[in-house]
């Protein structure tokens, strides 16, 4: 199995060591703080940079994967941004060969991943590339970014795992190099994770963010919260099924998906959306990210099995997983609506020592 991880990194290396003149397209943005999406729930619960560091980031200016010639590194970059963008058609639902179906719902990569994987604080993909392999908590191990992929296939996508070996690995791979170029080895861009948001010192109040939704949310989402769904040639031509996503429901996320989390939510709502929002200039307050999100989670969606098995180090468990078992002696409604802090304070003073409540 590691043989065939580093094939498929290895692979992705040797396209672009064909095609040099991709790398030197570098973007107007430095190497900023390391990312700190793996690490413990304690020493970082609200993760992300901070508001100070989010203001001094330099606008990106991402590498256009057209620009490059008819080589076999340019059909394999463009291969893995469609793969971003048209998830559904390629290897998910709506593929024609019911062999490629590998993900399970209506989502894109780009439902999350906005602009192809490559807007700033938007869960981008640029800029991933030189920081795997990493320790990821929830498998309390290293992982390689192909095992991350799959993560997000199993998850997000509510699907199954693409093959390692497989042309459709390599090119998300060799995607993600591409538009990572000016990374250094072991830092993140600035603007690879979310700004960090205050965690309220309430509980998140989903009946209040309802309110919200219909608000600020439902007209691109809809009011049922099943997306708006395109018509069956707007959905051919553009290889996708939704032109603003479901938020819950069977096409959406399932329950084990990072976003299914509250605070991972709020912080990508606050910098992202409604859609067209930016970081400088979020619509939600922080209270009402909290509140819609705790919201948008509460309605049902497909479930992961096994959720049991996430986070076999209990102390590296995030604070807002929802789904047991659970770290110390607080209930599963404050896990899943806050107040936050307290269970924060908590695992701090009992690293090592934190029992199990069921």
């Amino acid at each position: 199995m590691l043989l065939r991880l580093h094939h498929a990194a290895a692979t992705a290396l040797l396209l672009l060591a064909a095609n040099p003149g991709a790398s030197a397209r570098v973007w107007a943005a430095p190497a900023g703080a390391a990312d700190t999406a793996s690490a413990s729930p304690v020493a970082a619960p609200s993760g992300g940079p901070t508001t100070a560091t989010a203001d001094a980031a330099p606008p990106w200016s991402p590498p256009d994967p057209d620009s490059l010639p008819d080589t076999p590194f340019g059909r394999t970059v463009r291969y893995g941004r469609d793969l971003i963008t048209r998830t559904v058609t390629l290897i998910g639902p709506d593929a024609k060969d019911p062999a490629m179906r590998y993900t399970g719902n209506g989502l894109t990569c780009q439902s999350c991943h906005l602009q192809a994987g490559t807007q700033q604080f938007g869960l981008p993909l640029a800029g991933i590339w030189g920081l795997f392999p990493q320790y990821v908590g929830r498998e309390n191990e290293v992982r390689t970014l192909e095992e991350r992929i799959n993560g997000c296939m199993e998850r997000s996508m509510n699907g199954h795992a693409l093959p390692l070996g497989g042309p459709e690995m390599k090119a998300m791979l060799t995607y993600i190099r591409y538009v990572s170029a000016p990374e250094t080895v072991g830092q993140a861009l600035v603007g690879r994770v979310v700004p960090a948001l205050p965690l309220p010192d309430r509980a998140a109040d989903p009946i209040r963010g309802r309110k919200i939704y219909g608000e600020m949310c439902a007209a691109c989402h809809g009011a049922d919260g099943q997306g708006q769904r395109l018509d069956a040639a707007d959905a051919a031509q553009q290889g996708k099924r939704y032109q603003f996503p479901p938020l819950w429901g069977p096409e959406s996320y399932n329950d084990g998906a990072g976003m299914a989390r509250t605070i991972t939510a709020a912080r990508f709502a606050h910098a992202n959306m409604p859609f067209g929002t930016t970081w400088q200039s979020p619509a939600l307050s922080d209270s009402d990210a909290f509140d819609v999100m705790a919201f948008v989670n509460d309605q049902p969606r497909p479930h992961k099995g096994l959720l049991e098995n996430d986070f076999p180090d209990r102390s590296k468990k995030p604070v807002d997983a929802a789904y047991p078992p659970f770290v110390g002696p607080f209930t599963p409604e404050q896990h899943r609506y806050g107040p936050w802090q307290p269970i924060v304070d908590w695992m701090k003073a009992h690293q090592g020592t934190a029992p199990l409540s069921d």
